[in-house]
C-alpha cells in the first residue's frame, strides 16, 4: 500500500484563500458564470463537426488512399479538440451546472474510444492531487523506455529519448483506446482507486467491453461493410487520427508540467510534502502561449494550466481573464508563476528536461526535487 501524501503548509501563508476570493469576486462582479457560454457552445459544435463531418464524408463518399487519409488527419485534430476542448471541461463539472449535462457531453470521450470511470481516476484524482509526485501522477510514470521524472527508474537507453520522444507520445491514444482503459481497470481495481464489488466488476468490465465494441464497429466494420473499403486502408486511417490526436494531447500535457522550472517533489519519510496543495501546483504546472488565440481555442485553454489546476471547476473559457489574477496575486504572496511566451519557448524547454532526464543529470535532480 502506497505511501498517504499530506500537504503541509509550512509557510501558513493564505495564498489559494485570498486567490480563491478574488477570483469568486471577479464572477460576482462581470454578472457571469463560472461555467460554459455562448462562445463555448460553439466551439463545442465546431470540435464535434471536425470530428464527425469527415467520418460522414468517409461513409457517404467513400473516399480511398488519398481521401481517406485526408478525413482521418482532420479526425485525428477533431478528437484532440474535443478531448481538450468538450470532454475535459465537461469530466471536471466546469461545462454546466447541471450534473447530467456534464454526463452527457462527457460521453464524447467514449466515443472516441476511452473510459470516462478510468480517465476520471487517472485525470482528476491521481494527477491533479499529487501533481508531478513520481508513483502517485501517472502521467509522469516511466513508459517503456520513456522517464518523464528524476525519481523514475533510469535505463542507459534513455540517453536517446530525446530521438524517440515523440514516436511515442504519437501511441498514446492508440494504446489508451486499444489496451490502457483494460490495463487500468485491473490496477484500479487492485490498488483501490476504484471500490466495486464483485458484481459491480463485472457490470464495468462488461460495459467497458461493450463501448469499445460499439467504437470499433463505428471506426472499421462499417466503412468496410457499407463503403467497401479494405482494412488496410481502414487501417491507416485509423492509425493516421490517433497518431494525430496523441501526439497533440501528450505535447500539450508535458508543456504544462515537464518543463524548466517546474519541480519534481518528493515526499519525506511521514509523506509530507511542505507546502500547501495550491501552491505545489504553481511549482509543478507551467503556462504557455497565453498570447496565441488559435492555440487557447483549440487546445480548450490548457495553455492555461496552472489555472486549471487551481480552478478545474471553471469553463476554460474564463481563463484568459483568471490568470490575470492569479499571476498578481503569486507575485503578490511570492509565489512561482512559471510562463513561456511561446510554443517554440515551451518545447525548447520540455525538450531540454528530456534531455537532461535521459543523460540522468544529478544537478537537475538536485534542483527539480527541491521545495525550497
Amino acid at each position: 500500500m502506497k505511501q498517504k501524501i499530506k500537504f503541509i503548509n509550512k509557510d501558513k501563508t493564505h495564498f489559494y484563500n485570498t486567490l480563491k476570493e478574488r477570483v469568486d469576486q471577479y464572477f460576482i462582479d462581470n454578472h457571469t458564470s463560472q461555467h460554459a457560454n455562448v462562445t463555448m457552445v460553439f466551439k463545442t459544435i465546431v470540435m464535434l463537426s471536425l470530428y464527425f463531418v469527415p467520418y460522414a464524408l468517409i461513409m457517404t463518399q467513400g473516399y480511398s488512399n488519398l481521401g481517406m487519409w485526408f478525413c482521418s488527419s482532420l479526425m485525428g485534430l477533431g478528437l484532440g479538440g474535443i478531448g481538450m476542448s468538450i470532454m475535459h471541461d465537461a469530466n471536471h463539472d466546469a461545462y454546466s451546472s447541471v450534473p447530467f449535462l456534464n454526463k452527457l457531453i462527457a460521453q464524447s470521450l467514449t466515443l472516441g474510444g476511452g473510459n470516462n470511470r478510468n480517465w476520471k481516476t487517472q485525470h482528476n484524482i491521481l494527477h491533479h492531487t499529487f501533481t508531478n509526485i513520481h508513483g502517485y501522477d501517472r502521467d509522469i510514470d516511466s513508459k517503456v523506455i520513456m522517464r518523464f521524472s528524476p525519481s523514475g527508474k533510469y535505463k542507459s537507453i534513455q540517453r536517446f529519448q530525446v530521438f524517440y520522444v515523440f514516436i511515442f507520445y504519437s501511441i498514446m491514444s492508440l494504446y489508451w483506446t486499444t489496451a490502457k482503459d483494460f490495463v487500468q481497470y485491473f490496477e484500479f481495481n487492485k490498488g483501490g482507486q476504484h471500490r466495486d464489488s464483485g458484481f459491480q466488476k463485472f457490470i464495468t468490465l462488461m460495459g467497458l467491453i461493450i463501448w469499445k465494441a460499439i467504437y470499433f464497429t463505428y471506426i472499421f466494420a462499417l466503412p468496410m461493410i457499407f463503403v467497401h473499403l479494405s482494412f488496410l486502408q481502414v487501417l491507416v486511417g485509423f492509425l493516421t487520427l490517433h497518431s494525430i490526436s496523441g501526439l497533440i494531447l501528450s505535447i500539450v500535457f508535458q508543456l504544462a508540467h515537464v518543463v524548466e522550472g517546474t519541480k519534481f517533489p518528493v515526499p519525506d519519510e511521514k509523506g509530507n510534502i511542505e507546502n500547501e496543495w495550491a501552491i505545489h501546483q504553481m511549482q509543478t504546472t507551467a503556462d504557455f502561449c497565453r498570447g496565441n488565440w488559435l492555440i487557447t481555442y483549440y487546445v480548450g485553454g490548457l495553455n492555461y494550466q496552472i489555472e486549471h489546476h487551481l480552478f478545474p471547476r471553471i469553463c476554460h473559457v474564463h481563463y484568459p481573464e483568471i490568470a490575470k489574477i492569479v499571476e498578481s496575486t503569486a507575485k503578490e504572496f511570492g509565489v512561482p508563476y512559471i510562463y513561456n511566451d511561446s510554443l517554440w519557448k515551451a518545447l525548447k524547454s520540455h525538450m531540454s528536461i528530456i534531455s537532461k532526464l535521459g543523460k540522468n543529470d544529478v544537478s537537475f535532480f538536485a534542483i527539480a526535487n527541491n521545495m525550497g
